[in-house]
């Protein structure tokens, strides 16, 4: 855009001899003013699309649970519903058999924490687009890890097959479970959002990695791989550089990987051990976070954070190396392989109706069990 716009602003600028000629940088921040504004009403625009679409079917959800819950009607009569749909809105692909018993399903999921809300359109559920809900409430039975995921799809801006990565790598389990120091050697509110940007393990499934893999194997892997690298490690990440040269007391050294946490502002020092943890490795840590600290980081960073990943670990001797270290640093493991189990559970064959019905019947009679429960207990 700029190289089409600058030289028309210096031509017009050249063409005029009076004093209300256009400036083109004066010109170029009013066209950046207008194409945010675009941007801003393009982004407003999506969400009310999405919200619309996820309201309509929350609307239609609700309707259907009602008539089922009051008729004891089964799923024949879904079947009729989509068919009747689909001959007076032709051409609409939202109203499949499948999609509308999607619909009964979003509402049943959902409900128990709509009741006390006013403004539903408010609850994130209804801010993500439709594929994404439906991938997340069938993927996922837990519903506090169902909302993570709606979370930090808005947060992350996740594209649906980021999603669907995400879900299929248990990222909700793995998320700030790297064991670290951040407590000790960080303020409160930033050891907090610390913890939860670091992970254990980290998956690296794009590696195809010999069992006796070297840590040069490690890292030109991931470095052929920069894209996948960045998505695992998580919002924020920037690579600041590879092998990164540092000079101290007249010796060269070289950090594995730095990385840049724009969320964080400050430098990560990434050390790969294609090994088991071993307490030194914390010291060399140590000494790199020091040197970063010293010789890169601005008076504007924050403190630099060091980050070992290695292949297998004992909790119990990574806690007792960092218990007397006082820079901050998270240990995780790695692995090239994505859980089998995982795996199996995240086919692409969805579950039929019937399977979805069943197993909402068997949720909401957990719901009624807990509710009766709690009940008793007030009494």
């Amino acid at each position: 855009m700029k190289k089409v716009i600058a030289p028309s602003c210096a031509k017009a600028s050249a063409g005029t001899k009076n004093n209300n000629s256009l400036d083109p940088q004066e010109y170029l921040n009013f066209l950046k003013d207008i194409a945010d504004h675009v941007q801003q009403s393009q982004i407003e625009a999506f969400t009310a699309i999405n919200i619309a679409l996820n309201m309509r079917n929350w609307v239609i959800g609700k309707i259907i649970t009602e008539k089922q819950e009051k008729h004891a009607w089964g799923s024949n009569f879904l079947d009729l519903l989509a068919k009747d749909l689909q001959k007076m809105f032709p051409g609409n692909q939202g109203f499949s058999a499948t999609n509308i018993y999607r619909m009964a399903v979003f509402y049943r999921y959902y409900r128990n924490i709509t009741t006390a809300v006013v403004n539903l359109e408010k609850l994130p559920i209804f801010t993500i687009p439709w594929g994404h809900n439906a991938l997340i409430f069938i993927k996922i039975k837990n519903q506090d890890e169902a909302l993570w995921y709606v979370e930090k799809s808005i947060a992350e801006g996740w594209s649906r097959s980021t999603l669907e990565i995400q879900i299929k790598k248990d990222l909700y389990a793995r998320q700030g479970k790297a064991i670290s120091n951040f407590k000790e050697t960080l303020e409160h509110s930033h050891a907090a959002i610390t913890q939860q940007s670091f992970q254990d393990p980290y998956i690296f499934d794009f590696l195809t990695l010999d069992d006796n893999h070297i840590e040069q194997d490690l890292e030109l892997g991931l470095m052929s791989n920069v894209q996948k690298l960045l998505l695992e490690m998580g919002k924020g990440f920037a690579l600041y550089g590879r092998q990164y040269h540092l000079e101290v007391g007249g010796q060269d050294f070289y950090i594995d990987l730095l990385f840049y946490h724009t969320k964080l502002k400050c430098y990560v020092v990434v050390e790969l051990k294609a090994r088991a943890f071993e307490p030194k490795d914390a010291g060399q840590l140590n000494f790199y976070i020091s040197a970063v600290d010293d010789l890169i980081r601005d008076q504007n960073d924050n403190l630099t954070i060091g980050l070992l990943l290695c292949k297998s670990k004992n909790n119990l001797t990574v806690e007792y190396t960092l218990r007397g270290i006082n820079r901050p640093i998270g240990v995780s493991q790695y692995t090239d392989e994505i859980i089998k189990k995982l795996e199996k559970e995240f086919e692409n064959n969805l579950p039929t109706i019937a399977e979805l019905e069943a197993e909402f019947a068997k949720i909401e009679a957990r719901n009624e069990i807990s509710a009766s429960k709690t009940i008793t207990k007030k009494k």
